[in-house]
């Protein structure tokens, strides 16, 4: 392909499309000059490839292998875990003509509440860094390119469309950045999507601080920049910062803007030749016919439980685990048979299998006892998706209420008592030492049941070490007082998250950042210096093969790790040469702004606000109507997984249209809900009648696409 040979032969109308998205998952082609379109699909632990064209929603999708999210593959600590992962996606990627990924997510976790949690590695910038790194080169290694998320601060749902996130730039490059410069530097991803929230007042999409200055002028990145679903605003603002491509696009309104900001020379061309070539040099390698050759989804399900067993953490156990086969056993708990694998939201997969530990165990005839028969109790609890979702922020970090009493109830039995824990993101669990033994799932994927059962018979070894701190109770979170309460987010923590406030502040905590047991025991030496490389040797003193973690941190920061695995009596030494740290001087200091007043309503206020006036609730629940619609006709379909999935998917609009602002709706919907209407609802709401008609009967008047012309 000669790019800039085609960028000459392109009219202005044909850039335009191009710097666009259509049919919410394609790039626009041009067929007049022989440019195909590109097909993009979430999400980062499996593929979601929509079916058909357009967004028919989260549920309806191709069969694909829903592997370990990625709050589970950062507990293993190993990289080859998503580098394994990232292969395998990437082959059911290239066997859907899927060109590139949407994803791997690799926000800092700066609270436990945030409802997209599962879908994020760590509270620490070098680990997420490390094993985004290593998906991400195992995705491009198979030829399929990959989009690193959500670039940046975008760091809770409830707000993000709209919100505010103030920190000082100190606390920016050093936390916040950090992995998302490791994965440039270090993988080169093919593509970087911006989030939708705004840094210190200006929103990431025209933000061009972050995506020219440091973004492409110091980290080097020279991949397509493309915004978040509906992430828009200022079109021509955006290409001036450096935002190649607007997604899904079909937007009017947007490619009106730069027709107009070329005519009036308000958008020099050379801003918007060069998102061209950006996306052209991005379809030039990514687009290639899709495999003809058959999957084997059967070994990509059997990946998928051993990945699951390296990332299960063993949060406790007084010798309780594990099990010989020989226990009186009952088992209790909705999770056996209703497995949590998977968080819900735009990354959820229309699973090829799934294998519930009650799968597992009927066919190894693993029966379950009265209570008053048995001898060890097995517990499966967790949160499921109405407690946690994209699009929305935990209200709180318990478990259901109902869950909590059957627990204590059980501990009162005199039984052994083994709680299996599904969650995408930490819990109280003021149970803890009551129970024997506590095993950490997380959201291990599709073939979950399998890994849970080779762990408990200690089949498999649980290796994984926590990505993240357990605190004892929310209360001791140090942004709970304030995160996720309203549109501007202040930092006030600064650098001071998950381990390095509670470490700095001798806060105790439930579970520390890299802890994890094993069902044998490791000695470590201790770390020895020589020069600049660091040294420790660990041996198995226990009785049986299992994995260990080497952790290197320096001044209360981690700044290395290595993952062994040793038979009984074998020892192993670790040299870790640690990543180098960012000690430049940045301004620690930030500007509050006043908040934004809720009314009257704007484009970018919250869409619950439009529920203020008489007009604005007829207008909010016209709107809500589908999603409910869509939740009332799932509930009526027969029981199973795609009843469960529909039923997902309509929550997931529901609440993704609530905490939306009227300008990322039109964003994200394109041509049925134009940028006239968000207007529209706009001037209703606040009481201007017949301007708000008005705005509904107005045209936006744009050339058809390339691909509509004869």
């Amino acid at each position: 392909m000669d790019i800039e040979k085609l960028i000459r032969e392109m009219t202005t109308e044909e850039k335009a499309a191009l710097v666009s998205g259509t049919d919410f998952m394609y790039t626009n082609p041009i067929p007049r000059l022989d440019i195909p379109s590109l097909c993009m699909s979430d999400g980062p632990h499996g593929l979601r490839k929509q079916i058909g064209g357009g967004d028919n929603g989260v549920s309806l999708s191709e069969p694909a292998t829903a592997f370990p999210t990625a709050v589970s593959t950062a507990s293993s600590w190993n990289p080859d875990v998503t580098r394994r992962m990232g292969e395998a996606i990437a082959r059911e990627c290239r066997h859907y003509g899927v060109h590139t990924l949407l994803g791997p997510g690799v926000n800092i976790k700066r609270n436990p509440l945030c409802g997209r949690n599962f879908e994020y590695f760590s509270e620490d910038p070098l680990l997420a860094g490390v094993m985004a790194a290593a998906e991400v080169d195992g995705v491009q290694s198979k030829g399929v390119g990959v989009c690193m998320k959500h670039f940046a601060m975008n760091n809770s749902e409830n707000y993000r469309f709209m919100g505010n996130s103030v920190a000082s730039e100190n606390t920016i490059r050093k936390i916040y950045l950090k992995p998302f410069e490791y994965v440039v530097k270090k993988s080169k991803p093919a593509a970087l999507m911006c989030a939708y929230n705004q840094i210190n007042g200006v929103f990431c999409s025209e933000n061009k601080w972050l995506l020219t200055d440091v973004l492409r002028d110091e980290w080097g990145f020279d991949g397509v920049v493309m915004t978040d679903w509906g992430a828009t605003h200022d079109r021509v603002a955006g290409l001036k910062a450096g935002l190649d491509l607007e997604m899904p696009g079909d937007t009017a309104i947007c490619r009106r803007w730069i027709l107009d900001g070329i005519e009036d020379g308000s958008l020099p061309e050379e801003d918007l030749n060069k998102a061209c070539r950006n996306i052209l040099n991005w379809i030039d390698k990514y687009v290639k016919p899709a495999d003809t050759e058959p999957l084997d989804f059967e070994a990509h399900h059997t990946l998928s439980a051993e990945l699951a067993a390296e990332c299960a953490v063993l949060m406790k156990n007084n010798g309780t685990l594990p099990l010989n086969g020989n226990e009186k056993l009952y088992i209790t708990g909705e999770l056996f048979e209703n497995m949590r694998y998977q968080g819900a939201g735009s990354s959820m997969i229309n699973p090829t299998k799934v294998t519930t530990t009650a799968d597992v165990f009927k066919e190894r005839c693993i029966k379950s006892y009265p209570l008053e028969e048995s001898d060890t109790v097995l517990v499966f609890a967790g949160l499921t998706d109405e407690y946690e979702s994209e699009g929305g922020d935990r209200e709180n970090m318990r478990l259901p209420q109902e869950q909590l009493a059957q627990i204590d109830n059980l501990c009162e039995s005199g039984k052994r008592i083994v709680v299996i824990l599904f969650t995408g993101s930490p819990v109280e669990l003021p149970f803890f030492d009551k129970v024997d033994a506590i095993l950490n799932m997380y959201l291990p994927g599709q073939n979950g049941g399998t890994a849970v059962t080779q762990l408990l018979f200690g089949e498999k070894n649980p290796s994984g070490k926590l990505a993240e701190t357990w605190p004892l109770r929310y209360d001791d979170v140090p942004s709970a007082n304030t995160f996720s309460k309203k549109i501007t987010e202040v930092y006030a923590e600064g650098t001071e998250v998950g381990y390095r406030y509670y470490n700095k502040h001798n806060i105790p905590v439930r579970c520390s950042f890299g802890y994890g047991l094993s069902y044998t025991t490791f000695e470590h030496s201790g770390w020895e210096r020589t020069g600049d490389t660091y040294q420790e040797t660990i041996t198995n003193t226990g009785d049986r093969f299992g994995a260990e973690v080497a952790q290197l941190f320096i001044d209360g920061e981690l700044r290395g790790f290595s993952k062994v695995c040793l038979e009984p009596g074998e020892s192993k030494t670790v040299k870790i040469i640690p990543e180098p740290i960012d000690d430049t001087v940045y301004p620690d200091t930030y500007t509050v702004p006043e908040e934004p007043k809720k009314y009257p309503v704007t484009l970018e206020s919250r869409f619950t606000d439009l529920k203020q006036t008489f007009f604005g609730r007829r207008l909010f629940n016209f709107v809500m109507s589908v999603p409910n619609k869509k939740e009332k006709d799932a509930k009526k379909l027969p029981e199973g997984p795609e009843r469960d999935n529909q039923i997902k998917g309509a929550q997931f609009m529901k609440k993704m249209i609530e905490s939306n602002s009227p300008r990322t709706l039109t964003m994200e919907t394109g041509q049925s809900f134009p940028y006239n209407f968000a207007q529209a609802f706009v001037e209703l709401t606040n009481g201007h009648i017949f301007k708000g008609i008005g705005l509904f009967m107005k045209k936006i008047d744009v050339p058809k696409l390339p691909k509509d012309q004869p």
